[in-house]
């Protein structure tokens, strides 16, 4: 740490290692060499203090920041409020930590000479509009589907088990029919006296909870349709596409969809790029296991779902077929078309 500041009229590229409490910030001049560095709260106050301690350093040309979609998400609203220009960061790589070790002004460095080489150049998501708030009802949704899945199966497996007076009487109930008769079943005192009360008790626990979680998974689904109608209904009028696949495609662009520049990148994004695969007289090219593994979730929805009631798909597949294309080859060339589509209806129009 160098005791004196450089002049404000020097160039400077910023790096921060974002955590939860704190963020620690460093810069470098125009040739690498390490400046300065300093810890700041992750709180509104300790943003604004940051920002005027890089800003009276000097010119700040860039700012790498780590981990710009968890810790980092406010900070980066704060950098471009402030009309920063902000790159985001991957964390250094194991061999970087084998040899030269790990601490937070290291991260830092890291992240600061990243932005001044252009190794970082990705800008990151915006988190202060429609999509953000799509992807918190989303997160939370899956969250509810998953909980409500594990108590069904909690559910059963306890039927299977129960004293044979209590399962002959659930066995043959439709899902619908048990969770009723098993939320109705009578009430126990605090302390069950019997191997039958005990069980009645737990499977109406178990059914309540399954019901309070279908009644939140309905209710997020609703809000989530609707801020997807208002936010992109061109997404939703083409088919194939339904709101949850949609909501995931939105999520993965982002509130500032201008943040990438190419439909090729967005293939890349989705994981749907083809990869060559050749070798000597082969030429082939192999699905993509890279990028966001939802987003490419969601393209293979779409295509399957195409694949099964689109006539014109079938009739694309069918043409491929008889060119030798397997069955896996097709849905690899039908998500990257997908994307291509999906890119044009949520990239906005380019006004020169």
């Amino acid at each position: 740490m160098t005791e004196n500041p450089p002049d404000v009229s020097t160039t400077i590229f910023v790096g921060v290692d974002t955590h939860k409490d704190t963020h620690h910030v460093a810069y470098t001049d125009s040739l690498g060499r390490d400046l300065d560095d300093k810890e700041f709260p992750s709180t509104a106050a300790g943003h604004a203090d940051l920002i005027t301690w890089i800003t009276t350093a000097g010119t700040v040309e860039r700012i790498g920041v780590e981990g710009t979609g968890s810790y980092g998400s406010t900070l980066v609203t704060a950098l471009h409020n402030a009309g920063l220009d902000v790159v985001d960061v991957d964390r250094p790589d194991r061999r970087s930590r084998r040899f030269h070790g790990k601490s937070d002004p290291l991260d830092a460095r890291s992240a600061a000479r990243a932005a001044l080489t252009g190794k970082a150049t990705t800008t990151p998501k915006s988190h202060d509009g429609h999509v953000e708030a799509i992807r918190f009802l989303h997160n939370a949704r899956r969250s509810s589907i998953k909980a409500r899945a594990e108590a069904v199966t909690q559910l059963k497996s306890m039927i299977v088990n129960a004293p044979e007076d209590i399962r002959a009487d659930l066995r043959a109930l439709t899902d619908a029919a048990l969770f009723t008769a098993c939320a109705r079943l009578d009430a126990t005192p605090k302390q069950p006296s019997t191997i039958n009360a005990a069980v009645h008790s737990a499977l109406r626990s178990v059914a309540e909870r399954i019901q309070d979680l279908t009644t939140e998974e309905r209710t997020l689904a609703r809000q989530i349709k609707a801020l997807v109608a208002e936010h992109a209904p061109q997404l939703l009028a083409q088919f194939g596409i339904g709101t949850d696949t949609a909501a995931q495609l939105l999520i993965t662009v982002g509130d500032n969809p201008d943040r990438i520049t190419t439909e090729a990148a967005f293939a890349h994004l989705c994981g749907v790029a083809p990869i060559q695969a050749s070798s000597g007289r082969t030429h082939r090219h192999r699905l993509d296991r890279g990028g966001d593994r939802q987003a490419n979730r969601a393209l293979y929805t779409i295509a399957i779902t195409r694949l099964r009631s689109d006539e014109r798909t079938q009739q694309y597949r069918d043409r491929r077929l008889a060119e030798g294309k397997t069955p896996r080859d097709i849905i690899r060339c039908l998500k990257r078309a997908i994307a291509r589509e999906v890119f044009g209806l949520l990239r906005p129009p380019h006004h020169p």
